[in-house]
């Protein structure tokens, strides 16, 4: 069978030439001018472009990683997503050929031609003319596989610029100039030090969609983009692997997993929350700075996001820190990511104090001005959790300016850390009870045993409350977070 969906890459000489200008634009007119579906797909470990790719195409931005995933889960996860798409849109990462070593490991150009995409170049025209041209020749010849179909130019600083830009690209790369993006274009990505500040955060957030899906319609031949998409060559059809789901008896019921869900924590791959719900678990979305106490639930997942941004709000939910405290106590498994271990520690450090945190995890955080771990990680159980036995290794990403800092004894730690930084040098995975607090970002479609591994982790506790409430004559348990009446 053949996957024939049109698809198309977006790619760049480097970071912050204008990817995400146009390829948030793109999909935001497509869908939103066009009436077409458009599934986006973001090259690399990357939440905060996704979530505007996602915003801008109303569906889930799928991530693509060739670090993170072997090349046949990858392209099986492409094919399933993007199934009966308009258009399946991939923003690219860096540089076109930048990989993980002087080969171009992991990069755009290793994706595109995995998934047979062609390739837009958006070509940052800042303060060059024809040099231009040869850039663009010099991608098309360091690897003819790649196939390079045309250049959107950005930053463009008036008519005769444009006119010189154009000539000299089309006359020597023999290839289109697609579209001119010029200087003024007049819509502002506010950016923060990992880059764009993520949607749920931008006050103007479905006017700035409108207004650049206006924009890219008047400066892209958006008709001729797609041509090109729908010019890419079939792909294989791989088989779908099935997910392993938990095995749930009806006494037990489905199990609840709660996710932190809202402008703190907003870190998470829409396949994360896929696979936990394929391998069998109901999922209950939670807001850190409204709820004030845990709703019942078997399991709770904290990811990734920007608590040093809400440390007053996050402070005050006084309820809700007691209330995860006494659940972490009474054995709820909970798995935290980054944002998520600092959430969970006695407190994080700002220039005005340190504001007060969950409290479970022996030590305070501190925030650096560069990152404290930046890149690909590498791990290995070295002794059995709740959500992973020893012995297995995982590939994930990490990106912190956080550290630990102010430890109250010793740090136990279910990871030893091969490549990156982890919490402290050379270890990752602090446990406590039932809680594993990691730097490191696992994606599901890498690491499937993490999702089965939450859901039988959420079957244990739910199996022993129930045996619990059983041995004691209850009919239900309380709240968590309130006593028994």
């Amino acid at each position: 069978m053949r996957h024939r969906t049109p698809r198309l890459m977006i790619a760049a000489l480097r970071g912050g030439a204008g990817k995400t200008l146009v390829s948030t634009g793109l999909a935001a007119a497509l869908h939103r001018l066009k009436g077409l579906r458009v599934v986006p797909f973001k090259k690399g470990p990357d939440y905060i472009d996704a979530g505007w790719l996602q915003c801008a195409a109303s569906f889930p931005c799928y991530n693509l990683d060739s670090y993170l995933m072997t090349p046949e889960k990858l392209l099986r996860s492409f094919v399933d997503r993007s199934q009966g798409a308009d258009l399946a849109l991939i923003e690219g990462n860096r540089g076109l050929y930048d990989g993980m070593d002087a080969r171009g490991t992991c990069s755009s150009a290793e994706l595109a031609k995995l998934l047979k995409a062609p390739v837009i170049l958006v070509l940052d025209a800042t303060k060059v003319t024809r040099t231009a041209a040869a850039m663009v020749l010099g991608c098309q010849t360091l690897d003819p596989d790649v196939r390079l179909c045309g250049v959107v130019l950005n930053r463009v600083a008036g008519a005769r610029h444009e006119r010189v830009l154009t000539e000299s690209i089309q006359g020597a790369c023999g290839i289109p100039v697609l579209g001119v993006l010029p200087k003024d274009l007049g819509i502002v990505f506010p950016e923060r030090h990992m880059g764009l500040v993520p949607v749920e955060e931008h006050a103007c957030l479905q006017e700035t969609l409108d207004t650049l899906a206006d924009r890219i319609v008047r400066c892209l031949d958006v008709d001729a983009v797609l041509n090109l998409a729908e010019g890419a060559e079939p792909l294989g059809w791989p088989s779908k692997g099935r997910p392993e789901k938990v095995d749930l008896d009806g006494f037990l019921g489905p199990v609840r997993i709660g996710v932190f869900r809202d402008r703190v924590f907003q870190f998470y791959y829409p396949e994360n929350l896929e696979a936990l719900r394929e391998a069998g678990a109901d999922l209950v979305f939670i807001d850190s700075l409204t709820t004030a106490f845990l709703p019942e639930i078997d399991a709770l997942y904290i990811g990734g996001g920007f608590p040093e941004t809400h440390l007053s709000q996050l402070a005050s939910n006084q309820t809700l820190r007691a209330s995860i405290r006494q659940a972490v106590h009474e054995g709820l498994p909970v798995y935290a990511e980054c944002g998520g271990l600092m959430y969970l520690s006695r407190g994080i450090r700002s220039a005005e104090g340190v504001y007060p945190m969950v409290g479970v995890l022996p030590f305070a955080i501190a925030m650096g001005r560069k990152p404290q771990g930046h890149g690909y990680t590498l791990l290995e159980a070295v002794k059995e959790t709740p959500f992973f036995p020893a012995g297995v290794v995982m590939k994930g990403h990490e990106f912190h300016y956080s550290r630990i800092v102010d430890v109250d004894g010793a740090v136990a730690c279910a990871f030893r850390v091969h490549k990156g930084f982890g919490v402290l040098e050379g270890w990752d995975g602090v446990c406590y009870k039932n809680v594993l607090a990691t730097y490191t970002h696992l994606h599901a479609v890498g690491c499937p045993s993490w999702a089965t591994g939450m859901v039988k982790a959420a079957r244990r506790y739910r199996s022993f409350r129930k045996t619990a409430m059983l041995a004691e004559g209850l009919a239900a348990s309380p709240p968590l977070g309130q006593s028994p009446v």
